[in-house]
């Protein structure tokens, strides 16, 4: 078996790094057995580009070609610190060879299908968030928390 490590986001495990204050631990056998193995390497791309935690909730709203824009909901732009963020997780990916990230969906960092519609009304649309996108450019694997047995399965192809 591979020992690829693979990159998490940090509240999936637990830590309380969300906007909110608050994580999203998971509990699945699959994840349990990574981090037993120390395969697991956490990180929050929001703490990671200078955002605190608690922070006031962020959305994407303007995607079109290479251009992101990310606005918080008092109208503040947070773009710099979410590419700030993403640019240190891909620097960590690199440094370790990783090529599978498990991130949180829906995030305007880590979504990897659906994130929010940038109006701060609940509603998600198909997208990915800014992480997920720099990652994915960069040839490295993004899946969610609803995809752990697809994230097994292409970790199992790397040697």
């Amino acid at each position: 078996m591979s020992k690829h490590r693979i990159l998490i986001s940090a509240c999936l495990l637990g830590e309380k790094v969300r906007y909110d204050g608050d994580s999203m631990q998971l509990d699945n056998a699959i994840i349990k057995s990574w981090q037993k193995d120390s395969l697991l390497l956490p990180l929050c791309p929001e703490v990671s580009g200078g955002l605190p935690t608690p922070r006031k909730p962020a959305e994407i709203i303007n995607v079109n070609n290479d251009n992101i824009k990310v606005i918080n909901i008092e109208n503040i732009d947070v773009t710099q610190e979410f590419e700030r963020g993403a640019k240190k997780v891909l620097e960590l990916c690199l440094q370790n060879n990783i090529k599978l990230a498990i991130l949180t969906e829906s995030s305007p960092s880590c979504g990897s299908n659906l994130i929010h519609n940038g109006q701060f009304n609940g509603e998600k649309i198909p997208g990915e968030g800014v992480t997920t996108r720099l990652l994915r450019k960069n040839n490295i694997q993004v899946f969610n928390q609803f995809q752990i047995e697809q994230a097994l399965e292409y970790y199992q192809t790397l040697t």
